[in-house]
């Protein structure tokens, strides 16, 4: 069966998560000290191990080739970028992961934060608690049109969820989902259409040389005055500089950004802005979808595949 190491702090801690692993692997190690493991750190606490969970700790060849035991690694969360797939690949190590667990937490903030932005919601409740009672217009979120840049699991979830809100939707992948496309009336753009159609633009992609800023301040300059861009997938695909002086200057409406190129992000000034919506990288932490996300990565130390199968993810 072999031994396995918990890596994650957040799996470390979660009840449930450890129970259910313990029934399988009774003498599992966990990250009890809550350390931030990298390098050395890492290497030293997976030594021995044939198994390992994993979650934000990067795992590259130079971590793996001191590893010489270790045979799968359970994914414990939706994103790839901080796993070399090629280099587990090359020294025989498997990798247990299932896209899309997180999906409906994702989703479901994206359109809280859609209808907060639009409603002001946000707004007047700071406004309120500053002592101001003024009446503060807003807009709807039914009939608004939807960008969907990335219509993997999370985009075809929130396709599904704004369905009631009769919006039309916009999507735009590397990937040709014509058959979902088709059954579900999305209209399939190109990335600079979809930018200057919306009112609503939500990013839902992975992060890697092909979606660094992404969003830059050329296509920045296509978005509606009138609209609001939300980021819960990755920090990075956003040009943050070019995006606050958008902000700043009235060009774009809002945004909701969950994540940002540094974290806990640096610029302030970015953050406090009024039109700005803004959380601590929560898109995926929901009780329910940190349960599916631990149950996928036990599931995985028996049932792990070659990484190379995963490639089409990142």
């Amino acid at each position: 069966m072999g031994s396995v190491a918990v890596a994650s702090r957040s799996f470390s801690k979660n009840k449930i998560l450890r129970e259910r692993l313990l029934s399988k692997y009774p003498d599992a190690k966990f990250n009890d000290e809550g350390l931030s493991l990298y390098g050395e750190g890492l290497i030293k606490f997976l030594d021995g191990h044939s198994k390992a969970i994993t979650a934000l700790e990067k795992i590259d060849d130079t971590i793996l080739k001191s590893l010489p035991d270790l045979r799968v690694i359970g994914k414990y969360g939706v994103g790839l970028d901080m796993i070399d797939l090629n280099a587990m690949s090359k020294h025989g190590v498997k990798l247990g992961w299932k896209g899309g667990v997180n999906k409906r937490s994702v989703a479901e903030q994206v359109v809280a934060a859609s209808i907060s932005l639009l409603h002001r919601s946000y707004y007047a409740n700071n406004e309120v608690k500053k002592g101001k009672w003024r009446q503060i217009k807003g807009n709807q979120l039914s009939g608004k049109k939807v960008g969907i840049i990335g219509c993997g699991h999370i985009g075809k979830d929130l396709v599904g969820l704004l369905e009631p809100f009769q919006c039309k939707i916009f999507a735009n992948d590397i990937i040709d989902f014509k058959e979902f496309y088709e059954e579900n009336n999305v209209i399939q753009l190109d990335i600079e259409d979809l930018l200057s159609e919306s009112d609503i633009i939500t990013l839902h992609l992975p992060f890697n040389d092909s979606t660094y800023r992404i969003i830059n301040k050329k296509r920045l300059n296509l978005i509606k005055e009138s609209s609001i861009i939300i980021n819960f997938a990755r920090g990075g695909l956003i040009d943050e500089d070019a995006l606050k002086d958008k902000l700043s200057n009235g060009d774009i409406r809002g945004a909701a950004l969950d994540v940002f190129e540094c974290e806990p992000p640096g610029d302030n000034s970015l953050i406090h802005m009024e039109n700005v919506f803004v959380t601590p990288h929560i898109g995926g932490s929901t009780e329910e979808a940190i349960e599916a996300m631990g149950i996928s990565a036990i599931e995985g130390l028996d049932c792990a595949e070659d990484p190379i199968n995963f490639l089409k993810y990142t």
